[in-house]
């Protein structure tokens, strides 16, 4: 496959980051080729520190890709939610810029309800599990938990999305504008973006989805004081840095 020129933009650039997902990219990349075939648009699948195996498959499909209109493009990045999405924004070459996770948890719930909206009418649309119309099959703890690391955006950040760690459609110029900006390694790089969206006045608009059953995700395990104590700690970092370069 030839070396993409970064000036030759397409129209969608879905983002996948992959860490040990070898159990569910291979479907995952073909629901986005069915989906996007015939688009003029990519999908990146960011590796990132996978010992699954991942690399290997990821390599063969990449070799056997036959969705015309669609390239797939793996690349790789330091271990890290956020490094495998700042990866794929600053290399993505879309109008609009989705990302999403490698087993597709909403389908394309984000991008159906983006596509009615207008995909470039907002910089930032998000696919939110906090949208009263989202269904959800989350249990209590999550529930309360939600809640709480809500109040705790607001308190410290001040933010008034509610769900900035859902999927995300993005405005493809303006996310690679900003990706340079971004500096959470891990599962707040996504709240970062939505923070420097709202200081510029860039306000993000939640779109309701519906978690799918065939969700392949195992679930990650709650520790309720660790996962708040990163989280506060990174929040406070997150608006250090750049409440400084905002001048607020």
């Amino acid at each position: 496959m030839g070396t993409p020129e970064p000036t030759d933009q397409l129209v969608l650039s879905y983002v996948v980051p992959a860490y040990n997902s070898s159990d569910a990219i291979e479907a995952t990349l073909k629901e986005l080729g069915d989906r996007l075939q015939g688009t003029h648009s990519e999908i990146l699948v960011v590796e990132n520190g996978s010992t699954d195996g991942s690399p290997e498959l990821l390599a063969k499909l990449e070799q056997e890709w036959q969705f015309d209109g669609v390239e797939l493009r793996v690349l790789t990045s330091e271990k890290g939610l956020g490094h495998a999405l700042k990866k794929g924004i600053g290399s993505s070459r879309g109008s609009s810029v989705i990302l999403s996770a490698d087993d597709l948890p909403f389908g394309f719930d984000d991008l159906d309800e983006a596509q009615k909206i207008g995909l470039n009418k907002h910089k930032v649309i998000i696919g939110s599990k906090a949208h009263p119309k989202s269904e959800l099959d989350r249990t209590l703890l999550r529930a309360v938990l939600s809640t709480g690391f809500l109040v705790l955006r607001w308190l410290i950040l001040g933010m008034k999305t509610r769900d900035p760690q859902g999927t995300f459609v993005l405005d493809g110029p303006w996310a690679r504008g900003v990706v340079g900006k971004l500096t959470a390694p891990g599962f707040l790089l996504t709240t970062e973006l939505v923070y420097l969206a709202e200081l510029e006045g860039n306000h993000p608009v939640e779109v309701p989805v519906k978690l799918r059953r065939i969700h392949t995700g195992a679930g990650s395990t709650i520790r309720v004081f660790h996962d708040a104590y990163a989280m506060g700690m990174g929040l406070f970092k997150i608006r250090k840095l750049h409440r400084k370069t905002h001048g607020r």
